[in-house]
């Protein structure tokens, strides 16, 4: 049903559990804390049921998780649909499309921006032509490429399967967002200007990708002669009657008018934002749509491909795109061509989610139960306390929880040698999902999660983790699994999250985890703060009238020493300014950047000079022993800080 509907009331209805499942675009991980609610008297507690029967009773029971929902993470707007059996089950919108005319967000006319669920379209775009025998999945990119080429760094070549999969092998480069129309670069422009380096051999790993998926999308532009948003409304859009959907940037002007705003919420306040462009990655996420369009669509995919009287896919190709097509392990979740796949109270899910800066949304479709969720937030759905939680993830498990309710798990007992193999599990991870050759790797610094033991298994973001067979982990109280994996020498070199097909965690030696480096920064600051104690000293001297001549070389080495300390201070401070704005580095290189790094490279040369007088001050005694120390731990902690420039990509202009 579609009905205008005001912000609801903070009426709190049902107990909303904590779940885990991949939202991935920006921001990839979700790890929920449930909202309390109280139940409602006025709806009736459903219990042993598959699968909701009553719209009504839909209707009252989303009404109570979304006030709770809205009030806890002061979100403006929203907007859902929930279909079944191949009809509209349920859509409504919450709240405000724009607060300041208090306009509502209306199920079937409102639009938000649905982020990387855009994705979906493009791999249905990929099927479509397969079927058709226009594209190979199997097949080097290359032959569809004509205008740039994907380097041959690997001997083995990335395919459309692999693209599909997340597994062809890029790094992940941020930069994905422009300021204005007319800053957005066409697709296979911004494609052939951007190519991330290949860093390992496809097949291997999954890592999400943008830039993977507008690469497929410029193949159907390639392919099929069209471009690809005039391909995707003429053989998506039309045939699925989606008439309040389009990938153009700027919204078309019929459409327009019911684009929903995007909202921060800071100190009390709701701050509307701007328009989001996604620069030239158009077919990874820059779609908008309403949920009863989305709707349409997955009724489509849960029908095999057909839409009442049309098919956008054969049913053997819809099959195909559903099916597992790739995993780490088979005791884990995997990848299908495009979905996520996952496992959530006994039932099998296909699903995928989308982030721009201010919308947030989540697909997800039960094809056992012919039963496709969809609901999209015009504000951040986390809490900065709370930032792997979301309000999504929240209501995916409030609604399975109700309408596939399973039984509490039973207790889990740790095998009584786990405590022989703790010791290797334990540690820092990173992510595959990151960025390796340019300035965007120092973003990865929070982006690395500790694994520790306690007598009865892991802790793992909080959670805690037993042991069910050798290497492989379940999780207390919750759905989830990690399975380790280890070399031939029986070291640990990665870990997985059933809940988080789209990436693999990889083990870190020590001098890759992020403590080591907070340390090494924090050590190095304070060192080279410290030379402040020999102007301050000279300048007392000076104040009780004593003159030290002293030696001009000796001199020479503290003020060559000061400078390189004071630059590599200054260099933080333009850091500090330059990433004071999260989100510029979401639309290229930060205008201040290149200037800041100037300054470690004139740094490094001090730094050399600083070695030299290292020995010479050794040599020939210019100081106390303890000035010989301060200097020679000072220059040591500059060649410290310069291997950290170096690791980080911040010793030179790597954009």
């Amino acid at each position: 049903m579609m009905k205008r509907q005001p912000l609801p009331p903070t009426k709190l209805m049902y107990s909303v559990f904590l779940a885990i499942l991949v939202l991935l675009l920006a921001a990839p991980f979700t790890m929920a804390q449930g909202i309390p609610t109280k139940p409602n008297s006025d709806v009736p507690l459903v219990t042993n049921q598959q699968g909701p029967t009553d719209p009504r009773e839909l209707e009252a029971f989303i009404d109570g998780v979304m006030a709770a929902q809205m009030e806890a993470y002061h979100i403006p707007g929203a907007t859902i649909s929930v279909v079944k059996d191949g009809k509209l089950f349920f859509a409504k919108g919450y709240g405000y499309a724009d607060l300041e005319s208090r306009k509502p967000v209306i199920a079937n006319e409102s639009l938000f921006r649905v982020g990387s669920v855009s994705k979906l379209f493009t791999w249905t775009a990929v099927m479509q032509l397969a079927e058709q025998g226009k594209l190979d999945l199997n097949a080097d990119l290359n032959i569809y490429l004509t205008d740039f080429k994907i380097p041959d760094t690997y001997p083995e070549p990335i395919t459309l399967a692999h693209l599909m999969t997340h597994t062809a092998g890029f790094e992940d480069h941020g930069r994905i967002f422009a300021r204005s129309a007319d800053d957005v670069k066409p697709l296979g422009e911004y494609l052939a200007d951007n190519m991330p380096a290949r860093v390992r051999s496809p097949g291997e790993f999954t890592a999400y990708s943008n830039h993977g998926t507008a690469l497929a999308g410029y193949i159907v532009e390639e392919v099929s002669g069209m471009p690809f948003d005039d391909y995707i409304e003429e053989n998506i859009y039309k045939p699925l009657d989606m008439q309040h959907s389009t990938f153009r940037q700027p919204i078309p002007p019929e459409l327009a008018p019911n684009m929903a705003m995007g909202y921060t919420y800071k100190n009390g306040a709701y701050k509307a934002e701007e328009f989001e462009y996604l620069n030239g990655l158009m077919p990874a996420g820059s779609m908008s749509a309403t949920s009863t369009d989305i709707a349409n669509f997955m009724i489509a995919h849960l029908e095999d491909g057909r839409y009442g009287g049309v098919r956008i896919l054969q049913e053997a190709t819809a099959q195909e795109m559903h099916r597992w097509h790739f995993t780490h392990d088979p005791r884990i979740n995997g990848m299908c061509y495009g979905f996520y796949e996952g496992h959530l109270n006994n039932q099998k899910i296909i699903e995928h989610g989308g982030d721009t800066i201010y919308f947030h949304s989540l697909l997800v479709l039960l094809p056992e139960e012919n039963v496709g969720l969809f609901v999209s937030f015009n504000s951040i759905d986390t809490e900065p306390e709370n930032p792997l939680g979301g309000a999504r993830v929240e209501l995916l498990q409030a609604f399975l929880d109700r309408y596939y309710p399973i039984p509490d798990s039973s207790s889990l007992q740790p095998p009584a040698d786990f405590q022989q193999r703790a010791g290797q599990l334990t540690g820092s991870y990173g992510i595959t999902r990151t960025v390796y050759t340019t300035y965007e790797k120092l973003m990865g610094i929070m982006m690395k999660f500790d694994v520790s033991a306690t007598e009865d298994g892991l802790i793992f973001l909080s959670k805690q983790w037993v042991e069910v067979e050798p290497m492989v982990f379940h999780e207390v109280g919750g759905q989830q699994t990690l399975v380790f994996r280890e070399d031939s020498q029986g070291c640990i070199t990665h870990m997985f999250v059933s809940g988080w097909p789209v990436m693999a965690f990889v083990k870190l030696a020590w001098y890759e985890a992020s403590m080591f480096h907070y340390i090494l920064l924090s050590v190095s600051m304070v060192l080279f703060l410290s030379v402040l104690a020999w102007p301050i000293g000279a300048l007392r001297n000076r104040l009780k009238g004593k003159k030290k001549a002293g030696i001009l070389r000796s001199r020479q080495a503290r003020w060559v020493a000061g400078g390189m300390s004071a630059l590599y201070v200054l260099f933080l401070i333009g850091m500090v300014i330059v990433l004071s704005d999260t989100t510029s580095p979401m639309y290229g290189v930060p205008p201040l950047l290149p200037f800041v790094l100037v300054l470690p490279l004139l740094a490094a040369v001090l730094t050399i000079g600083a070695l030299c007088f290292t020995m010479l001050a050794w040599k020939n005694r210019y100081w106390g022993v303890v000035g010989r120390v301060h200097y020679t731990v000072v220059t040591v902690a500059a060649l410290g800080f310069i291997w950290f420039l170096n690791y980080w990509n911040l010793l030179g202009f790597r954009f």
